[in-house]
């Protein structure tokens, strides 16, 4: 039987950001891969890329936070966490965002839900690692409804404006970035999002 790599696109994903602390200062991106394990005890997983400065420094705290963004988030959430890296951008500078139980910061005006977790399990996924964690704050902050993955790309994701010639390459279905080249590298990384070669789809031809 063959392997279509596009039925997983099906597989419905929510928005979040993590946060965490790197030691010096708090630090976040966005993840659509957080999922409950377990009811009792209360245990979830989220699955953060490892170019990602948020992933080293949940790997160095052993803490973080997980905002469920609402369908009132805005596109400068998303550019704010998810195109730029912590390791060159301190994405809460200016900000008053408040601190949860475990002092890392959390984004209650653009979330309906805050859930903190201590890790208590890491496993190497290859470009991924997953961390495991127990659940140690979980607070409800509106009924606001979850922004999902589809509501972002037909509600927030900006549309891509039409080009005079139509090019050939591979866009990021996370940021929208474009690769031109007949051929995307398997291991080549998004500059914005650094998302790999498995979350591009094919434009152009």
């Amino acid at each position: 039987m063959a392997l279509d790599p596009t039925a997983l696109f099906n597989i419905s994903y929510g928005l979040y950001v993590l946060t965490s602390h790197d030691g010096q200062r708090d630090c976040g991106c966005i993840s659509n891969s957080v999922m409950q394990l377990t009811s009792d005890p209360l245990r979830i997983a989220v699955s953060v890329n490892k170019q990602n400065h948020t992933c080293s420094a949940i790997q160095q705290s052993g803490i973080f936070n997980i905002s469920i963004l609402t369908e009132s988030a805005t596109m400068d959430v998303f550019r704010r966490f998810g195109f730029q890296s912590g390791r060159d951008v301190d994405k809460f500078a200016g900000s008053d965002e408040p601190a949860s139980e475990n002092g890392l910061r959390y984004l209650p005006q653009l979330s309906n839900a805050l859930i903190s977790g201590k890790v208590e399990q890491v496993i190497d996924c290859g470009t991924h690692l997953l961390f495991i964690a127990s659940v140690t704050q979980a607070d409800k902050l509106s009924a606001e409804p979850s922004m999902t993955y589809s509501y972002y790309f037909a509600n927030v994701k900006p549309k891509p404006q039409p080009k005079q010639q139509e090019k050939r390459g591979w866009r990021c279905r996370i940021c929208g970035y474009e690769y031109e080249g007949e051929e995307l590298p398997p291991d080549f990384v998004c500059p914005l999002c650094k998302h790999g070669a498995e979350d591009f789809e094919p434009i152009g031809g």
